[in-house]
């Protein structure tokens, strides 16, 4: 069994496209393709991201961000969402509200977008009282894996290509980012999260040989159109991430 894991494509439309090309350069048909959310939130291109997904009718799990859209009232939104907010119809939204917290794809793989208990926690990572992002203690990811009988479990949400093999042989693997190669923080302390170039970022998951392969491709796209409208919409912070993979540059 082959298939592809997506994740955190927060609008942008570019990279989105550039994933799916290389996807199926790869010989992988769109069914064998998951979201693990965080779609459309962002400055960028969230009409225009929804009319490819939407489609498409992947299996999706809800994103923290995903959520923020459609509970949050339009005059209490976080910049992200407010910037993606004007660009969606009834039927986008519709679409957001029918999306699970976690699902099951083929029997094989677990999802969810961060942890299965909060769609709002880093999984495989911590954040430390200065600032640092690093590897989060194996006993507390295993911890929160109880109860998950599947050999391959899928999250997002942090941004960062990972995978962590827990000590009973399960394996947790984080695609990285289609759309958003860095973004700071206030919680659960003041912190960056860099994936150092600007590239579109997924997984490809493979059991042939018995055991789950991994290959993450980083894939080039036009990510300066990207950045210049991040930049024309007021969002240097995305912009420079966007041009670079850096939030600081």
């Amino acid at each position: 069994m082959r298939f592809a894991a997506i994740a955190d494509i927060h609008g942008n439309a570019l990279a989105l496209e550039a994933v799916l090309a290389d996807i199926a350069s790869q010989g992988i048909a769109t069914p064998e393709i998951v979201n693990l959310g965080d779609c459309l939130s962002g400055p960028l291109e969230a009409g225009r991201t929804a009319d490819i997904l939407l489609p498409l009718n992947l299996l999706t799990v809800c994103g923290n961000h995903d959520r923020y859209l459609i509970e949050h009232a339009a005059g209490d939104m976080h910049e992200w969402e407010a910037d993606a907010y004007a660009q969606l119809s009834p039927a986008h939204l519709d679409w957001l509200k029918s999306l699970p917290s976690v699902a099951v794809f083929r029997d094989v793989a677990y999802l969810c977008h961060a942890t299965p208990q909060n769609d709002n926690t880093y999984w495989l990572e911590q954040v430390s009282s200065q600032g640092h992002v690093h590897l989060r203690d194996r006993a507390v990811i295993e911890e929160w894996a109880a109860g998950i009988t599947h050999l391959l479990i899928l999250c997002g949400h942090t941004h960062i290509p990972r995978a962590v093999q827990l000590s009973d042989g399960r394996l947790i693997v984080n695609p990285g980012s289609v759309g958003g190669p860095g973004y700071t923080d206030d919680a659960p302390h003041p912190h960056k999260v860099e994936a150092g170039l600007p590239h579109a970022s997924y997984a490809i998951l493979d059991n042939a040989s018995g055991d789950w392969a991994v290959t993450f491709r980083l894939v080039p796209y036009d990510n300066m159109a990207m950045s210049r409208l991040a930049a024309a919409r007021k969002r240097p912070e995305w912009a420079r991430a966007l041009a670079s993979g850096f939030v600081d540059v």
